[in-house]
């Protein structure tokens, strides 16, 4: 079993952003969310002050901790580097592969 994991993502999000990438690389739009995370640019720290007011909605739909991840991957552009890089790596890094 390898780890998922980039030299600049060492965080304790990672497990979740592995899943994220995973799921992505699945339906088809790792490369697309990589190049739209690349494009946002700063307006990534907005979308993550959007997921910090939106919690109550999103919940539902991820749950806290998942929110918390994506909202810090958002607002701090290493880390949204680190998620770009694991979107584009080949798919045998997938976790339990």
């Amino acid at each position: 079993m390898e780890l998922c994991y980039t030299l600049s993502m060492i965080d304790e999000d990672q497990h979740v952003w592995c899943g994220w990438a995973a799921k992505l690389r699945r339906w088809g739009l790792g490369d697309g969310t990589a190049t739209l995370l690349e494009a946002a640019g700063p307006l990534t720290l907005l979308a993550a002050q959007v997921v910090y007011l939106g919690q109550p909605l999103f919940s539902s739909w991820l749950p806290g901790s998942g929110l918390k991840a994506l909202a810090g991957m958002l607002e701090d552009p290493t880390k949204t580097q680190g998620f770009v890089q694991l979107l584009r790596e080949t798919p045998n890094r997938e976790p339990g592969i």
